[in-house]
Formats: structure tokens, C-alpha cells, sequence
């Protein structure tokens, strides 16, 4: 009989869970599902990355030493972060095309954007912020009295607490030296940093100096060390193969819990959310699907002829039904790995090179969504961003992704940059914040198909791609394996 494949096992997890949690829901039974069911969907992803940290540590170390010359690391390198660059500036471009075309901030009715302008412009006027438009609703005698009403509403409440987190976050970002995301890359202490997957580009920076040291090591003294190194990293692989067999359980919990928490007792709370951000919500996930299932596969079928479209999408659908479970892309990064090397054929000595800095560099869909959130809410605020403002959105979204590796809940904390850097109010990402755990899980999909894509490619160019279409590419995360 046909073992059913590893992604349907998934999926089927992930559809049992959403109707656990929304059945619970129904009945009340919310904190017993929160309590008892939710912890092992954390337990999960403390598992995966338990792996991802010693897996990129070691695989790299392994990928650069195995290289064997330091130029071609080099050429490597170059192409690997070049076409990461160019994957992003392009997230990002669709993303504003979408937003500019669809107008979904626009799409809110007319009295709830007079209100939102006249609050930027308080808030503007009190930050000593130009206005951007020139136009001034807090002149015009008919707003009088209802400015004065949402100043003194906006003076009577305070941030959320997630929201001001965050926004604490990026103020002491912002007091740094200019040069501060180069130091945070080298560690002064090895063993803090394995100790925190924030720190995952320190982490890289070691293995990367660390395995080139070893290209120089006389091979008598270097060999014992790089089978050590090996020998390590397939044990990690098979503790990697070992947790997949239990995935669809975890995955039911972690969608439960992640549900659950989002309706509570009262499934009314979800549709509600969504229902207000609708259209901001379709726009991003427009912009998400249209990389996935479109821009991606044209790069790849550009580049790399002997991949076909439906056997990328077969290999990589553990890797990318795990990424939308998790929405982590360091606790994906296992699976990726074994995705790319065992279904699409790529060389471990690419993929332990490639895919480590992807999961750390590349956020295509992180991206995406923030230059579509910052022009939405320019749109609802009546605020229309001129041309040069929103390549200044794309220039600084590309930046601050690839700096974002170190800062928890990156996403939100990328897009608090992103709303200064044009002038507007960091705070108004607690309007779209109800929504983002969901959209985050279609983001890291997006991250992770592009690091497969990426990763395919140069491996191709380095002719070490050596793909077999496979009936089954899953039944690869086998314990007999």
C-alpha cells in the first residue's frame, strides 16, 4: 500500500487543528486547548531549532571546507547575496505595484479617513514633522472641533504593549554608530551566540572564518576535524528525520493553539479582524502567492531548465507546509535543507553554504509586506507618498532586511523602520498587528521557497545540481534512511 506523502500528513494536521480550535471555540473550550494542546506546538519549534543552530554551524563548516578553494568561495559568495539582493528589490516592487493598484487603504470609508488624517497631523505637528502632502486639515475652521476631540482621545490612550515593546526596540537600533550592523556580526563570544538563534549571521560569520581557516590547515591535521564535522552534521540531519515523523501531530497543535488564541470563546473575534483589514489583507496575499507560485518559478525556469514547475513545488512542500506551520524560517531551515539536497538534487556543499545565509539574509515576503503595510496606511491616513518617497520604502525595506536577523519579531520591527524613514507614525502598526500572525505564516513561505529557488540556481551555475524527478520526493525524511 502507498504511504501517504509526508506534506499531506501536514496539511491534514494543519486543517484538523483549525477545526479543533474553531470547535473549541464554539464550546468554550479555549483555555483547555491554550493550556493542554497549544505547548506542544511550542515544543516543535523548540525542537526544530535545537537543530537549526548546531545544523548551520556545522554544514557550513562542512560546505566551505569541502569547497577546497577560496576563490571560488568567494565567486560563490558574491553570486549567492547578488541574487538574494535582486529577489528582494523585485518582493518589493510587486508589492508596491499591487498596493498602488488595488488602493486598499483607500477602499475605508470617508469619515474614518478625515479622522486618521486630522491624527496624523496632530501627531505630526507634536513630533515636529512636515506635513507630506502640504495639506493642512488642522486649518480648515470645519475640522476645528473634531481635531480637538481626537487629541484629546489620542492624549487619553496608551500604546499596546506588544506595539511599544517594539517601538522601544528600534529606538535603541537607532542609537548606534552608522557601521553598528557590521560589529553585531562578529561575535565576542562564540558561545552566547549558539546560545540564541537571533544571532544567527554571528553564528555564520564563525563557521564561514572557521572553515576557510581550515582550507589553510595541512590536510594531515585539517581531515580528522572536517570528518569530526561531518560525521556531527548527519546526526543533526537524522534528529531532523526523527522529529518529522511526529510533524503532523505537532503541526495540529500548533495551528489549535494559534487559532484558539486569536478567537478565544468567541469565533465572531476572527472574522471581525479580518473583515476590517480585508482588502489589505487580500493585497498582501495576492502579492505572496503571485512570488510563490509565479516570479519564483520564472527565475528558476529563467536560470535552471531541468526543473519543471510542478516537480520544484513536490520537492519543496514539506519544507513550505512546515515554514506556513511555524512561520519561522531558522525552524524550517532542517527540513529545507533536506528538501533541496535529497528531492532537488542540489550538492550538500552548495546547500550547507547557500540556504544557511537565505534564512538569515533573504525576507522577500517580509519585504513585500512592508512596503504594501506602509503605503495602505498612508492611504487610510489620506496620505498620498510621492514617487521618490517610495523607492525611499523600497531602499530602506531591502536594508533593513537584511539587518533584521538579530531583532525578535522581525517583521513588525523591519516595518517600524520602514514607517520612519518616510516620516510617518511608528505607531500605527498596532492597526494591522490583529492580522499579521496569520500573514506571517504565508511570508515565511515565501522566504523559504526563495531560498530553495536561489539555492537551485547556484547550484546549477556551479554545476552541481543533479536533480531526478522522484514519485514521492517525502518519504525521503525516513528513519531506515
Amino acid at each position: 500500500m502507498k504511504k501517504l506523502a509526508l506534506h499531506w500528513k501536514i496539511i491534514i494536521g494543519m486543517v484538523l487543528g483549525i477545526i479543533w480550535a474553531l470547535l473549541s471555540s464554539s464550546m468554550g473550550w479555549s483555555a483547555f486547548t491554550i493550556n493542554w494542546i497549544d505547548p506542544f506546538g511550542t515544543i516543535f519549534i523548540n525542537l526544530l531549532k535545537l537543530i537549526a543552530v548546531p545544523l548551520v554551524l556545522f554544514s557550513i563548516i562542512s560546505g566551505v571546507a569541502n569547497i577546497g578553494d577560496p576563490s571560488s568561495l568567494g565567486r560563490m559568495g558574491g553570486k549567492t547575496l547578488g541574487i538574494y539582493l535582486l529577489t528582494t528589490i523585485m518582493a518589493i516592487s510587486l508589492g508596491l505595484l499591487l498596493v498602488n493598484t488595488f488602493k486598499p487603504g483607500k477602499l475605508i470609508d470617508e469619515q474614518s479617513r478625515i479622522d486618521n488624517r486630522i491624527s496624523y497631523e496632530i501627531w505630526a505637528d507634536s513630533q515636529g514633522y512636515e506635513i507630506k502632502d502640504g495639506v493642512n486639515y488642522l486649518k480648515d475652521p470645519e475640522f476645528f472641533q473634531r481635531a480637538q476631540e481626537i487629541s484629546d482621545l489620542s492624549k487619553s490612550e496608551l500604546k499596546e504593549a506588544a506595539v511599544a515593546d517594539k517601538m522601544e526596540t528600534v529606538k535603541n537600533r537607532k542609537e548606534t554608530t552608522p557601521l553598528q550592523p557590521l560589529v553585531d556580526i562578529v561575535p565576542s563570544n562564540f558561545f552566547y551566540s549558539l546560545s540564541n538563534n537571533g544571532l544567527m549571521l554571528q553564528i555564520i560569520f564563525f563557521a564561514v572564518f572557521f572553515g576557510v581557516c581550515l582550507l589553510f590547515v595541512p590536510s594531515e591535521k585539517s581531515q580528522p576535524v572536517l570528518n569530526l564535522v561531518d560525521g556531527i552534521n548527519e546526526v543533526f540531519l537524522k534528529m531532523v528525520d526523527v522529529v518529522m515523523q511526529a510533524a503532523p501531530f505537532f503541526v495540529f497543535a500548533l495551528l489549535a493553539g494559534v487559532v484558539s488564541k486569536m478567537a478565544g470563546d468567541d469565533i465572531g473575534k476572527v472574522v471581525e479582524i479580518f473583515k476590517g483589514l480585508s482588502w489589505y489583507s487580500l493585497t498582501v496575499l495576492v502579492g505572496l502567492l503571485l512570488m510563490i507560485f509565479v516570479v519564483y518559478p520564472l527565475i528558476l525556469k529563467t536560470f535552471v531548465k531541468k526543473i519543471p514547475y510542478t516537480g520544484f513545488f513536490k520537492a519543496m512542500s514539506p519544507a513550505q507546509t512546515l515554514a506556513f506551520s511555524t512561520s519561522s524560517s531558522a525552524a524550517t531551515l532542517p527540513v529545507t535543507m533536506e528538501c533541496v539536497e535529497q528531492n532537488l538534487g542540489v550538492n550538500k556543499k552548495i546547500s550547507s553554504f547557500v540556504l544557511p545565509i537565505g534564512a538569515t539574509v533573504n525576507m522577500d515576503g517580509t519585504s513585500m509586506y512592508q512596503a504594501i503595510a506602509v503605503i495602505f496606511l498612508a492611504q487610510m491616513h489620506m496620505i498620498d507618498l510621492t514617487i521618490a518617497q517610495q523607492v525611499t520604502v523600497v531602499l530602506t525595506a531591502t536594508l533593513a532586511s537584511i539587518g533584521s536577523a538579530a531583532v525578535p519579531s522581525a517583521g513588525l520591527v523591519m516595518l517600524i523602520i520602514v514607517l520612519d524613514s518616510v516620516g510617518l507614525n511608528p505607531a500605527w502598526i498596532a492597526i494591522i498587528f490583529p492580522v499579521d500572525r496569520i500573514l506571517d505564516m504565508f511570508r515565511t513561505v515565501v522566504n523559504v521557497t526563495g531560498d530553495a529557488t536561489v539555492c537551485s540556481i547556484i547550484a546549477d551555475g556551479e554545476n552541481m545540481l543533479d536533480y531526478k524527478e522522484h514519485e514521492n520526493p517525502t518519504e525521503t525524511f525516513d528513519l531506515d534512511s
